[in-house]
């Protein structure tokens, strides 16, 4: 039975951190706080640009939700707020549905947001977090990867300085945009071109520096000495100041329904991204972390940016790394960070006026370009060729169907699914056969198709006997009696793991047919739990002795005595 005060303690771990104190000491959450706060504000900016929304945005997503993940997380050293895969899926579901009628897409954001986060907050309180394992690594490298070029070619708009035209077909969009080329603004590739090489430069000479703010600044100041926006330039403009209000979203029904499937997409994806950061820091921390909960505080946190009118969060691996290095070991280091983004927008807004959008471009493309891993769809091709043609087909469709990538993550999902269901129909079989004049133990493998003259004909069953698998065991059973002449059809069931109705009725019909063979159906090997299904139907009582054998040699020994005809 769990205390009362340990329940408390597992719904809300913060209540834990004064014990990691004691142990680890707080200078190292407030180092790390201090370093992700550099790092977030810039960050929350850019991935507000990526989704399509203002810059403020993003500064929203990062406070309010971050504190509430922070909180209740059960690796409380996860860093939440605005992420690039996150980010592109918010974008891409908005700015598709305001394209087809006059939808506002802040509120649309905000409702996304909403509703991934009651999607997670579901998941978790029920416990169904076991869900997530249905996206195979397969289906995430092709999505994740595609998404990756999606980031960088939306980028080029910006740093190009040419206007993008929204619609149903991104590529298009994208393929119009590039016969444009004439019109792209020098100054802006200038800006963009210079801000990505300076991040590959720094990352190199100052990696611990935190070299995006550095050269946000540096560049936000050389284009107001420049008067870049007054040459053409494209800047963040206008952010207000104050801090969020909290307030619920604007309902619309059908709008919600329009964009369900996306917040499932977001529910899904997001909380992956927080499954890969939480099993690297447990693995390095020793400490246990309760999926269940992180959903529950993932959840509240998208709820709480909703709220707060900021969109859709999740726990970012690159910023989670870089807390987790530098010392945190509670999520205090979270509040640390947040109060540079209440800094931010209390005093600093009127100094982002200047900052290019080039700059943030490029920001982004430096931090997701490494999403892109050709070598991931390599190693799935060759060791398994149908997981590579997963992978590849959920590439190409998401990428066809952007600006609405979730359908191609939907459809990995179904294909890797239906792939799978069709393996298990279908589990390893193996036809032996002992022969009348050998004494020794070695079975000998055959043909199933061919015409077989044995004494006990062997059937190796690996894989469950269910709905999905009965059929296919009827019909191997059969073709081994209709093509031997063997007194004994065995059927060694080690591998068969788990057993329904529909398996019993599939071995009945199979103790039918071999009556009428005058061929008696035996089996060894069988596990405990599928010896207590037996034994609840009437096949025991009719099977019985000949399901008691261990072994096959056991069981051959033993039924090679047994000449006579079985009863019918």
């Amino acid at each position: 039975m769990i205390r009362p005060r340990n329940r408390l303690k597992r719904m809300l771990p913060f209540l834990h951190w004064p014990e990691k104190w004691r142990s680890t000491g707080i200078h190292g959450d407030i180092i790390a706080g201090i370093t992700v706060g550099l790092i977030l504000v810039p960050q929350a900016l850019a991935y507000a640009q990526l989704a399509g929304l203002p810059a403020h945005i993003g500064l929203y997503a990062a406070l309010l939700p971050a504190i509430v993940a922070a909180l209740l997380g059960s690796c409380s050293v996860i860093a939440t707020g605005p992420v690039a895969l996150t980010s592109l899926l918010t974008g891409s579901s908005v700015i598709a549905i305001s394209a087809k009628g006059n939808v506002d897409i802040v509120q649309a954001a905000i409702l996304l947001c909403l509703l991934s986060g009651i999607i997670q907050l579901i998941l978790g309180v029920l416990k169904i977090g076991w869900l997530l394992k249905l996206l195979s690594r397969p289906v995430m490298t092709g999505f994740i990867s595609a998404s990756a070029l999606l980031i960088v070619l939306s980028q080029l708009p910006a740093i190009l300085g040419i206007r993008l035209n929204r619609s149903d077909h991104f590529l298009l969009d994208l393929f119009s945009m590039l016969r444009q080329l004439g019109d792209a603004q020098l100054i802006s590739l200038l800006f963009g071109l210079i801000t990505f090489a300076a991040l590959l430069v720094l990352q190199r000479v100052t990696p611990k520096l935190p070299n995006i703010l550095i050269v946000i600044c540096i560049a936000s100041l050389i284009a107001m000495l420049t008067q870049y926006e007054s040459h053409g330039g494209s800047v963040i403009g206008y952010i207000p100041s104050g801090l969020p209000s909290l307030g619920f979203p604007t309902f619309d029904f059908s709008l919600m329904m329009s964009l369900l499937s996306a917040a499932l997409v977001i529910a899904l994806v997001s909380f992956m991204e927080v499954t890969a950061s939480a099993k690297v820091i447990t693995t390095q921390t020793g400490e246990n972390w309760n999926q269940n909960q992180e959903l529950i505080s993932q959840g509240l946190a998208k709820i709480a940016s909703a709220f707060s009118g900021g969109m859709p969060v999740s726990g970012s691996f690159s910023r989670s790394a870089l807390n987790f290095s530098s010392g945190a070991r509670t999520g205090f280091s979270a509040l640390i960070a947040t109060c540079f983004v209440v800094i931010t927008l209390l005093y600093l807004t009127p100094f982002l006026w200047h900052l290019p959008n080039a700059v943030l471009a490029a920001v982004i493309i430096r931090v997701v370009y490494k999403l892109l891993e050709p070598k991931s769809f390599l190693q799935i091709w060759r060791t398994q060729r149908l997981d590579g043609l997963i992978a590849a087909i959920t590439f190409i469709t998401t990428l066809a169907f952007a600006p609405n990538i979730h359908h191609g993550m939907l459809i990995g999902l179904l294909l890797s699914l239906l792939f799978r269901l069709y393996q298990d129909m279908y589990p390893h079989v193996v036809f032996l056969k002992s022969d009348t004049d050998d004494d020794s133990e070695e079975l000998k493998r055959v043909s199933p198709r061919d015409q077989q003259d044995a004494e006990v004909m062997v059937v190796r069953f690996a894989g469950p006997l269910t709905f999905i698998t009965a059929e296919n065991f009827k019909d191997t059973a059969n073709l081994a009696i209709q093509r031997s002449h063997a007194h004994v059809l065995l059927i060694s069931a080690a591998g068969i793991n788990a057993l329904d109705s529909t398996g019993i009725n599939a071995i009945d019909n199979v103790y039918e047919a071999a009556q009428r063979k005058n061929c008696l159906l035996a089996f060894c090997g069988l596990q405990g739990q599928i010896r207590r299904i037996l034994k609840r139907s009437d096949l025991w009582d009719r099977l019985y002795p000949h399901l008691e054998y261990e072994t096959e040699h056991q069981a051959i020994q033993a039924l090679r005595q047994l000449r006579e005809p079985p009863r019918v």
